[in-house]
């Protein structure tokens, strides 16, 4: 079944921001593809899904990701609004972490946002309309202890986002982002650095032990999205009114 909506893609659905994002736009009737590692926890979402494809799918791999959205555009049409949402953050100091996690969150965040805009974009520019939203970071404008792997990463996103929203602005497609700073988030269930770790909770504290809300950073998202395609938002910075840094 379709509508006269145009296809939204969301990256890493399952949890958090996506998942808020997910339940936002199906409310609003928006055809879905949503992406994600655990399509089971996509699937428990309270969401109608008559007009939602669900696929597991890598960003890191962008034939698979390549192959999950033409799927999706064969039935809903091309897609109009991309969030590349899909992230990691691991923490860690630089002379103690595995450079594996290093090499995980730059494949992740940086190549991740890269590859879904590399298959989106030549059809939005065709068109002269469409919207990619990168999900950024507070760690990708100034810097955190703990942070350095995914604060390099990050400062990739702001820079890569920009970068393309000047080439392509000559052709009507709006390329913006959210960066959102601490959040309750599944983020950092991935963490391998006990010390690291501890050092974010009782940074937490001084918050009052609760950080931003990721409904709020989705309702940023579709504020964005909801603009007339000639007003560009270019950059929402998002987080809780306690968080000092």
């Amino acid at each position: 079944m379709t509508n006269n909506k145009p296809l939204v893609v969301i990256t890493g659905a399952s949890s958090g921001f996506g998942a808020e994002m997910a339940k936002l736009f199906n409310a609003d009737g928006f055809p879905m593809l949503l992406l994600g590692r655990r399509v089971e926890k996509i699937e428990a979402l309270l969401l109608n899904f008559d007009n939602v494809m669900i696929e597991k799918a890598d960003v890191t791999d962008k034939d698979e990701f390549e192959a999950a959205i033409r799927k999706a555009e064969k039935v809903y049409g091309k897609t109009d609004l991309l969030i590349n949402n899909a992230g990691l953050m691991l923490l860690g100091n630089v002379w103690k972490q595995d450079p594996k996690e290093w090499q995980t969150m730059l494949d992740t965040n940086v190549m991740g946002v890269l590859n879904g805009t590399q298959i989106v974009l030549n059809d939005m520019m065709e068109r002269e309309h469409g919207t990619i939203i990168n999900m950024s970071s507070l760690a990708g404008k100034k810097t955190f202890v703990n942070h350095a792997a995914y604060v390099a990463s990050k400062f990739g996103v702001h820079g890569l986002s920009e970068t393309i929203r000047q080439e392509v602005s000559d052709k009507n497609v709006r390329v913006a982002m959210v960066a959102p700073g601490a959040a309750e988030t599944e983020l950092l269930t991935h963490v391998t650095d006990d010390s690291a770790l501890s050092d974010y909770e009782s940074w937490k504290q001084t918050m009052g032990g609760i950080t931003l809300d990721p409904k709020h950073v989705a309702q940023s998202v579709k504020f964005i999205y909801d603009m007339p395609q000639e007003v560009n938002i270019r950059e929402i910075d998002i987080a809780a009114t306690r968080q000092d840094a």
